[in-house]
């Protein structure tokens, strides 16, 4: 049986296609178009779906919509009704919408496709929590969902055995952890639903000089987690921007503007948010522990990205075992509704060994052959070298040894907001170069836009924790201060993003990383997404070879073909990316 999982028209479109409960094909619709956060219907990442599935539209036997949209359209409603005759602008712009498409999504569905389809929709938290629990390697756990909001609900969880899921419990809107972290988000002068990984990666460079503050005024925290916000000073239910003069008065400040100069006062405040929102979450997750007497937790939502958080709750050993939805946002609801409908309304079984997740890395995307690559390149009159698989780990090596800079496209996209070694600009994590403003301008990102840490897992050996002086040793003066042997890469509070690599899923990114601590004594090197500011990742190797241009990238690998920009002809047109992409 084939399953079509969609999500769209909110942000962060995709498609997943399923068969008989093997995840074949995700993608979002952004890496096709262009257009970051793209919410319109997701054609192209559909016809990628079935074409790597081998299939038509007509095989596709169930579509699954990630969300109930005449449960979502009854909150909407109800909001304005509330809060009557305030957002009267909004609803104007909203409601035609929703009375001329949206309640009709069957039909507009049918239409997008070209097909008859039966149509299945589940409730936007039962498709994130199908999307943690049915991919994740265990037998039975506890969900978490956390989100800004789907329908009504927006917080979730439950119990997952077998292949069912239970809603044990939910918090709902306008009360929402999400919303809470995005109005910080918009406070702070970035982009609501894109900008939040900034605010998380900004949080290190601030004090928590706000928590008591925001516990005391914005929201009534209880033992269990559970929480209410105080909306006389938020402006999200109905209207145009997420805070009001009300919490500017609180704050002693208004919001600052997009693209201006980061303050000691933004960075508090996003420190302060992020102290707050881990606290929340560690309540809840001790309390859903208590509640379910589950061993294993799985997470999704967009607040399941929050690493910050997710590390807290995994040192604090909780659960025994976390498994995280790699694409936890909206774009993973069209995987979990493929997996909801597959399992809890086909009733189909699922197999969980305790070891292996099924989704097989994330490597869920597109891929090129070196034949493709090849004559893209060929074509368009582009030198490259050839090298074999067996040349590839230690040319890259010595590449980053010498302080260069690579884009890396190799194998199937990424499914989800991060960049797990596919679709990727590396560099060497031990070049204090790196740790300063000018990587930014290497990567055309802002300041405080967070790397990550690949990590090849063959080596613990210089894995320690801070010091109590170092612990001492906090602030904005220590910003360029050598914290560690791989300074690019650790943040001012002595922290970094981890990710590690293992050879089942990414072997000849494993074995690169490998091959460059055997060289050189490091099994670590530097990570970004391979793309530029406001710009999708990268997704075919003609994005690639655009963007390795546009930038101060040194060498480009598009498979086994190895590009110099020395070696470059200067591109004659697309050369200002500023002028394509809006800055997230």
């Amino acid at each position: 049986m084939n399953i079509l999982g969609l999500s769209a028209f909110y942000h962060d479109s995709a498609a997943c296609l399923v068969r008989d409960g093997e995840i074949i094909a995700a993608a979002q619709e952004e890496r096709f178009t262009r257009t970051k956060h793209d919410a319109n219907f997701p054609k192209q990442a559909v016809d990628y779906c079935l074409r790597e599935g081998g299939i038509k539209i007509d095989d596709v036997d169930r579509v699954a919509f990630y969300e109930k949209p005449f449960l979502k359209f009854d909150r909407i409603l109800h909001s304005y009704l509330a809060y009557a005759p305030a957002g009267l602008k909004s609803f104007l712009m909203a409601i035609p919408l929703w009375i001329r498409e949206r309640v009709w999504m069957k039909e507009l569905l049918r239409r997008e496709l070209e097909c008859d389809c039966r149509i299945l929709f589940p409730e936007h938290h039962e498709s994130h929590a199908a999307s943690a629990f049915f991919p994740s390697p265990f037998s039975e756990a506890a969900f978490l969902t956390i989100d800004g909001v789907g329908e009504w609900t927006t917080t979730s969880y439950g119990i997952g055995r077998g292949n069912r899921i239970q809603m044990l419990a939910e918090i709902r809107f306008p009360h929402s952890l999400g919303l809470l972290y995005s109005a910080f988000t918009y406070f702070t002068g970035f982009k609501v639903n894109s900008g939040e990984y900034k605010l998380m990666g900004l949080a290190p460079y601030g004090e928590p000089k706000y928590v008591d503050l925001i516990l005391r005024e914005l929201i009534d925290l209880k033992a269990d987690g559970s929480f209410r916000l105080n909306m006389k000073y938020f402006n999200y239910g109905v209207g145009l921007t997420m805070t009001n003069a009300a919490f500017n008065r609180l704050f002693g400040r208004a919001p600052r503007k997009p693209e201006s100069k980061l303050t000691q006062s933004d960075m508090d405040l996003a420190r302060s948010v992020q102290d707050v929102t881990d606290e929340i979450m560690l309540r809840m997750v001790r309390k859903i522990r208590k509640e379910t007497g589950q061993r294993n937790l799985c997470l999704a939502g967009g607040v399941a990205l929050n690493c910050v958080a997710n590390g807290q709750i995994l040192r604090e050993q909780i659960f025994d075992r976390i498994w995280i939805q790699p694409a936890a946002g909206d774009a993973g609801g069209a995987l979990g509704a493929a997996l909801f409908a597959w399992h809890q309304i086909v009733d189909q079984k699922r197999d969980a060994d305790g070891v292996n997740d099924s989704q097989r890395g994330s490597y869920l995307g597109p891929s090129y052959s070196n034949d493709e690559i090849r004559r893209y390149l060929e074509t368009q009159k582009i030198p490259f070298t050839e090298l074999r698989d067996d040349e590839i780990p230690e040319k890259i090596a010595d590449l980053i040894h010498a302080q260069k800079v690579i884009g890396w496209f190799y194998g199937r996209m990424e499914f989800g907001p991060r960049a797990l070694g596919a679709r990727s600009i590396i560099g060497d994590a031990r070049s204090p170069e790196m740790q300063d403003e000018k990587s930014a301008d290497w990567f055309e990102l802002e300041d405080e836009s967070p790397y990550m840490l690949l990590v090849a897992p063959v080596s613990k050996r210089r894995r320690r924790e801070m010091s109590a002086d170092e612990q001492e040793r906090f602030g904005l003066e220590k910003l360029l201060t050598i914290r560690s042997e791989i300074p690019a890469l650790t943040h001012v509070d002595y922290s970094a993003r981890i990710q590690t690599v293992t050879e089942d899923h990414q072997p000849m990114f494993y074995r690169m990383i490998q091959r460059f601590d055997q060289k050189y004594g490091c099994p670590v090197i530097i990570n970004t997404s391979f793309n530029v500011r406001g710009e999708p990742i990268v997704a075919t190797p003609e994005h690639a070879f655009t963007c390795f241009m546009r930038t101060n990238m040194d060498y480009l690998l598009l498979g086994n073909l190895l590009l110099e920009k020395k070696k470059q002809k200067p591109l004659d047109k697309d050369i200002d990316w500023l002028r394509q992409f809006e800055l997230d």
